[in-house]
């Protein structure tokens, strides 16, 4: 595990209005979560790729893109050429081998990311995590901001956890969905290593307070 717990806030909490002055207010965050929706692969629409740049070029903390988007290998790579620290692709979107895709996106200098539904099984994907840095748990169903923490997806995260500490894996267990200071002890003690919380953080009177308060949770749940 990271010497500490990654708090990634999401953007999609954010006042869109203000976006350069949101990514701001987090700065003492570790990643700035980055939701891109295409209105087909889920319901909802909200960035794309000129939007991000714009955040890329002011944000103070690396962004982490998660592409709810049908047909990533073509639209991935143009999120880590445009200097994402993390790329994150739904293993349900991929028509192709998912490698493939993780291995363009390290080629254009970002991490990349395997995300999966609260319905899809991780065992179906076990053969290709191995070309991945990040493995986004989905703790609820993807689309939509504010909804409630799903705590069923919490076996995924184990059996990732476990493969990692026994070096099956080489990876960072993320979780996205619901995660506020009554359920991230809970994702933590799974062994989750990256925290997205969107009104957790955004929603506070004191975004860095709240961001400082998730990852000592998170830290005191790793030490049982």
């Amino acid at each position: 595990m990271p010497r500490s717990p990654l708090i990634a806030p999401s953007l999609l909490s954010a006042d869109f209005a203000r976006l350069a002055e949101e990514a701001q207010r987090v700065a003492d965050a570790d990643w700035l979560h980055f939701d891109v929706m295409d209105a087909h692969f889920v319901p909802n629409l909200t960035f794309g790729l000129p939007v991000m740049q714009a955040v890329q070029a002011v944000s103070p903390v690396p962004l982490d893109c998660h592409l709810m988007i049908e047909d990533p290998a073509r639209w991935a790579p143009g999120y880590a050429e445009a200097g994402a620290r993390n790329v994150t692709v739904h293993a349900e979107a991929c028509t192709g081998d998912p490698r493939a895709v993780a291995r363009d996106l390290r080629a254009a200098g970002s991490l990349a990311g395997l995300a999966l539904k609260p319905g899809t099984p991780l065992e179906e994907y076990l053969d290709v995590l191995p070309e991945f840095d990040t493995l986004l748990v989905m703790t609820v169903e993807p689309g939509f901001g504010g909804q409630r923490f799903i705590a069923e997806t919490l076996p995924k995260v184990r059996r990732a956890r476990e493969l990692v500490d026994t070096g099956h894996l080489t990876l960072l267990v993320e979780v996205d969905g619901g995660i506020n200071a009554d359920t991230i002890e809970q994702a933590a003690a799974a062994g989750a290593d990256v925290f997205v919380a969107g009104s957790a953080v955004y929603g506070a009177d004191d975004p860095a307070r709240a961001i400082a308060g998730l990852r000592a949770q998170a830290a005191a749940a790793w030490q049982g």
